[in-house]
């Protein structure tokens, strides 16, 4: 098999397997991985087809998300590969009655095999890297005033998304903020992280 090939299949295998999930079309996402995968996540570690049951349970509590996914990077040598997808994790929220969109930037680290003719996942890991939120109406504070988005962004590769209600801390920042804006605005990003288990820290 050349090398064109094998990156073709193992993007479209990546492509199903996150389609799967975000569609609840849960055979085609619990066809991608081998019985022995491993899954490292912010809410859960294990073996993929745990993952995919761990999925459809979330779903089935209302608990969806939606992947948004740049072009992956494969890299194949033999009958292994890597592949690192950049990713935008997309849930819709309510807060104190606001309707708001909260999306957890993300990279996507995939290992696979080749067995019988065709490529697996054999092991999916998740790096958490920055998350925004804003009013999904833009303006929309539900206290009469206007909203500016806030981004919290964390140093390293944390493990730790504010999307899921799993975690318990997520360490942060709030950046890019003009000053006037937090005296209004950080009682709402308070809520927010403890809505979503958060702890933030204000630079100034």
């Amino acid at each position: 098999m050349s090398t064109a090939t094998a990156i073709a299949d193992i993007e479209e295998l990546i492509l199903r397997e996150r389609q799967g999930r975000d569609r609840g079309w849960w055979d085609q996402m619990r066809a991608a991985f081998t019985d022995d995968s491993t899954v490292t996540l912010s809410w859960y570690t294990g073996d993929g087809p745990g993952f995919v049951a761990g999925s459809q349970r979330m779903s089935g509590q209302g608990d969806k998300a939606v992947h948004r996914l740049c072009p992956p990077v494969i890299h194949v040598l033999g009958d292994r590969a890597i592949a690192e997808v950049s990713c935008g994790v997309e849930f819709q929220v309510s807060i104190e009655d606001v309707p708001a969109h909260l999306i957890s930037y993300t990279r996507l680290n995939y290992r696979l095999i080749r067995r019988d003719d065709r490529w697996w996942v054999q092991r999916l890991d998740a790096i958490y890297e920055r998350d925004t939120l804003t009013p999904a109406f833009p303006g929309d504070s539900g206290r009469g005033g206007p909203v500016f988005p806030f981004v919290a962004t964390r140093p390293g590769h944390t493990q730790q998304p504010a999307g899921h209600r799993d975690v318990d801390t997520v360490s942060g920042e709030l950046v890019d903020q003009p000053e006037y804006y937090f005296g209004r605005m950080f009682s709402f990003a308070k809520y927010a992280a403890a809505r979503f288990r958060i702890s933030f820290s204000i630079s100034s």
